[in-house]
């Protein structure tokens, strides 16, 4: 019988549930269940889900289980910020805010009126959002919100659904590290920033690292699943830090570039940079897997490409990529993150507005919108790396390239030459393989360094080498910083 790892992988728009399993070729992943998760508009708030995600989960363990797998233990990772209110008597409140819904538009602004915006970074080394944990508690706070006031406990996501397995409270330092209440240079939750929106480290589930054990699947859901008491444990709960484990690096010499709808490029570090220059570059430092800080940016990705693909109707990314490949180079160049690609009514038109007010050629093809949008993406990756060079002395003589868009090789390629680095392309499941790879980890089958060995083996990288450096360096010359 083939020993497995039950990986729970929750996106903001999907979820899945995965079966990892390490044989003589390495790693393997098998699909059990996917799902949408779909916002719920109510009442003038948006809200998630989390009994149909946990339902869910149940199912994926109960087809698990008819599939005769022996499950060595259960992860969970999501997206982060977002949380659950517990009350008293150990029930949810209501279903959690969803970081898009509105009420704290503004809310920074609010609080940095108690606290100032640079003692805020000095202690957490986070960038700045609206929907941070933070911001979010804080306006339920002065907004006088009846769960805030009646909860017991604070869950973030992943260690809800944790909590509904196994009826085990507990708060997973990298989620925990996105909410922007846990010091930088401590790991643990600060109290200053506690205090400052009324709250102390009691409020929340007991602390734990990626890799401890939070506790075993209730009676409950052993009835329900026909499986045992198998371990819940703590894996690396922010997707975006089981996804950079899982970067199949050689050394440590390497920045990554987690590539989806949104970018995140980044390094890891041993120690937090937080310094004024950091904070002005809007650089984040959240929690990673056995110790390490991710110091991160994050970029505009695919979002570009995707809302035009949704305004163009039928159309395939191979026939779109193709069309990018045959256009002219260099023929326009947009500030990918600039404020008016955030949400337009049209991106297409947004970006041939970009060009026509800074004095480009307009793209008139989807050709070379696409060529534009990859282009423009390469020329931001070269700017967040040459930052990250600024703020450190970590040594980059490469870049991994992750998550869905590490298939795109036509954007892999811009992003070797405009960079100047080799391009290490995959795992595009990292998210998953990250969450498969803490659970291994936890019943001592290897470090982070044997279990990205054993990836890098059994998943060998694409490699793009840089080419054609001149030009890229002169269109980098002129790109709109």
């Amino acid at each position: 019988m083939k020993h497995c790892y039950f990986a729970v992988d929750l996106g903001a728009t999907s979820g899945r549930t995965i079966l990892g399993s390490f044989t003589g070729n390495g790693i393997e992943l098998e699909e059990v269940n996917r799902f949408p998760n779909r916002l719920i508009e109510a009442q003038g708030h948006y809200y998630w889900d989390i009994y149909e995600l946990y339902r869910q989960v149940v199912e994926g363990l109960r087809t698990a289980a008819s599939r005769g797998a022996a499950i060595t233990s259960i992860g969970i990772d999501t997206w982060g910020v977002d949380f659950v209110f517990v009350g008293k008597d150990g029930h949810f409140l209501r279903q959690p805010y969803a970081y898009r819904d509105p009420h704290t538009t503004g809310a920074p602004q609010e609080f940095f009126r108690r606290m100032s915006r640079n003692r805020v970074y000095e202690l957490t080394g986070l960038q700045v959002m609206n929907f941070n944990s933070l911001f979010q508690l804080d306006t339920l706070r002065r907004n006088h919100d009846s769960a805030f006031a009646a909860a017991d406990k604070i869950l973030f996501m992943p260690d809800a659904l944790s909590y509904l397995l196994t009826g085990e409270m507990v708060t997973e330092y990298t989620i925990a590290s996105t909410s922007q209440l846990v010091n930088a240079h401590t790991r643990k939750p600060d109290p200053e920033m506690l205090g400052a929106i009324g709250l102390t480290e009691e409020r929340f589930g007991r602390f734990v690292y990626p890799g401890e054990k939070i506790g075993v699947l209730s009676k409950e859901i052993q009835r329900q699943t026909g499986l045992g008491e198998i371990p819940v444990i703590a894996v690396a709960g922010h997707d975006t830090a089981s996804a950079v484990a899982a970067v199949p690096a050689s050394d440590k010499n390497f920045a990554y570039l987690s590539s989806g709808t949104w970018s995140l490029m980044g390094i890891e570090t041993s120690e937090p940079v937080i310094t004024e220059e950091a904070r002005a570059l809007n650089f984040t430092n959240e929690g990673g897997v056995e110790g390490t800080i991710r110091v991160l940016k994050n970029i505009c990705g695919m979002w570009l490409l995707e809302r035009c693909r949704s305004e163009w109707g039928e159309c395939s990314y191979p026939e779109l990529i193709a069309g990018a490949q045959a256009a002219e180079p260099f023929r326009s160049i947009i500030n990918p993150d600039a404020e008016a690609f955030a949400n337009p009514a049209n991106m297409e038109e947004a970006i041939r507005r970009y060009c026509r007010e800074s004095a480009q050629p307009v793209p008139d093809t989807r050709a070379q919108v696409v060529r534009c949008i990859f282009e423009s993406l390469a020329l931001r990756y070269r700017e967040t790396l040459d930052n990250l060079r600024k703020l450190t002395s970590h040594p980059i003589s490469a870049l991994h390239v992750i998550g869905g868009g590490s298939r795109n090789d036509l954007l892999n390629r811009f992003t070797a030459n405009a960079t100047g680095v080799t391009v290490y392309a995959g795992p595009s499941e990292a998210t998953a393989i990250g969450n498969v790879m803490v659970q291994a980890m936890a019943a001592g089958a290897a470090d982070m360094a044997g279990m990205r060995r054993i990836i890098r083996q059994s998943m060998p990288p694409a490699v793009f080498e840089p080419e054609d450096t001149e030009r890229w360096d002169k269109a980098y010359d002129i790109y709109d910083l």
